[in-house]
């Protein structure tokens, strides 16, 4: 179950970003901005809370070794990647 669940997010994902490039309106890309930032930080706060600062310290640890490791995408190379499918 977990594992479709997984899957549908992704599918999610994709079409999300998909959409998000086709929109031309600059007012429309800052709502949704942020909406995202502060939806973000909503949920970012509620893992806070909840976090030890041994759990924090984890989260960060690996946050660190996918800088290092190279296992961050940016922007442009994401749209560029995503303009690739269609």
């Amino acid at each position: 179950m977990r594992k479709r669940c997984e899957m549908n997010i992704e599918a999610k994902k994709l079409s999300f970003i998909q959409e998000f490039l086709n929109i031309d309106n600059e007012d429309t890309i800052t709502a949704l901005e942020n909406l995202l930032h502060k939806s973000k930080s909503e949920l970012l706060e509620e893992k806070m809370r909840s976090m030890t600062l041994e759990q924090l310290d984890g989260e960060l640890d690996i946050a660190l070794e996918d800088e290092k490791n190279n296992r961050i995408t940016n922007a442009k190379d994401l749209k560029r990647k995503i303009q690739e499918w269609s």
